[in-house]
């Protein structure tokens, strides 16, 4: 029983992370879970000699359990993390008006909007056309091999897809990352006279919504709104056990 226990959530663990894998979508939240299948696959199928060799062995048996122990420790930060990620995403319908909306960039495909990238905008968009007195700024730079800034790629989906005027849309086009998009989003907001202190939503994934408030929060932002873009069912808890880590390398790294 304690060996089917492993074995069945190993093999979907690890057919999942194949499947995701040859989509071309690698990352830690990916090839995490990819390990974690083998390790328990093999714990499975290899049961009984690992015990006889741990019986033999009190050192190794003991760190065998502490293993065990941190795993579950692990486990139960985890679902900590997920269970006030879900709260904060909830949060994130209840709006009220805005100001200026930040759209942060997130990619793109053959010179447009990634999948990820057009949710972060349509779901901009969507708060947009409830706030039409609202600016918007459109936050990505010039990517590797790119001959146009990903803010502009932005601006002009936001303009053919749902026709929302070019001069209402402004652009921070000198950044690659969420700490630097917000950065230079200040001088952005200081042209158009919008105080740090005034509503501003963040438009972003749903993985995203907590670091970028951390991060906004660190830099001055102090009525801070995040508008929450879903994520694919098929991929949303891989990005999630990714965002887990990096959430913890950015309070590492004192950005909030």
């Amino acid at each position: 029983m304690k060996r089917l226990l492993l074995l069945i959530p190993g093999a979907l663990l690890l057919a999942d992370g194949l499947w995701l894998v040859s989509l071309n979508k690698i990352h830690l939240g990916i090839i995490l879970p990819m390990l974690i299948g083998a390790v328990f696959i093999g714990i499975a199928l290899f049961h009984a000699p690992i015990q006889r060799f741990l019986a033999q062995h009190r050192a190794l048996r003991k760190a065998w359990t502490l293993s065990w122990a941190g795993f579950g420790i692990w486990l139960i930060s985890l679902a900590g993390f997920f269970a006030y990620l879900q709260h904060s995403i909830s949060q994130s319908e209840q709006i009220p008006p805005v100001k200026a909306i930040i759209v942060l960039g997130s990619g793109l495909e053959h010179g447009q909007p990634s999948p990820t990238l057009k949710a972060r905008l349509d779901a901009g968009a969507a708060l947009a056309l409830k706030n039409p007195d609202a600016a918007l700024i459109m936050a990505g730079g010039l990517g590797f091999n790119e001959k146009i800034s990903e803010a502009a790629v932005m601006q002009n989906y936001l303009v053919q897809a749902h026709h929302l005027a070019a001069e209402r849309i402004h652009l921070e086009d000198h950044s690659t990352s969420t700490e630097l998009n917000l950065i230079n989003s200040k001088a952005v907001l200081e042209r158009l006279q919008i105080g740090l202190d005034q509503p501003i939503a963040i438009a972003t994934s749903d993985f995203h919504v907590l670091r970028a408030a951390a991060i906004a929060g660190h830099q001055g932002y102090s009525n801070i709104y995040a508008v929450s873009a879903p994520t694919p069912l098929y991929i949303r808890y891989n990005s999630w056990l990714r965002e887990y880590f990096a959430f913890l390398s950015g309070w590492l790294l004192n950005e909030y």
